[in-house]
């Protein structure tokens, strides 16, 4: 199978993430355009037939990060694409679990679209208390 330039990745990238059109090939929905990619923590892979909700955090209090598709809120760097800023999700008021992979969606609760999952390393071991975080450094790569 080929593989993807470096040039159509960052393209892809750009458009999934910032809304920037790709010139001649993709535009984004010019009458109800995605204006949020959802954030979600999950215990386990969700996997490549996985949903949003495959594996998901059940801590309470957790809920999904939105984050804005824009520049403001991500980085696209060649074929990898990373959150502009850290990401706090909701504090755990009850449960006790580790997260070890995040996800990427188009929906804010469900079974929505997932886009990309990756490993968190180390995992975030949640309990009573502690509020998850992901950093600029967890990343997405386009392959």
């Amino acid at each position: 199978m080929a593989g993807k330039t470096t040039t159509w990745a960052n393209d892809l990238l750009k458009l999934l993430f910032q809304a920037v059109p790709v010139a001649n090939i993709a535009d984004n929905a010019a009458t109800a355009p995605l204006t949020n990619l959802y954030i979600s923590l999950h215990t386990a892979d969700p996997g490549v037939a996985g949903a949003q909700n495959t594996n998901e955090a059940a801590y309470t209090g957790y809920a999904r990060v939105a984050v804005a598709r824009s520049a403001v809120g991500w980085t696209v760097t060649g074929n990898s694409v990373s959150p502009a800023s850290t990401l706090v999700f909701p504090a755990a008021t009850a449960g006790s679990e580790t997260e070890t992979f995040w996800g990427i969606g188009v929906a804010a609760t469900g079974a929505g679209t997932l886009l990309y999952s990756g490993a968190i390393t180390p995992g975030i071991v949640v309990s009573n208390g502690v509020t998850p975080e992901l950093t600029t450094s967890s990343t997405a790569t386009e392959s």
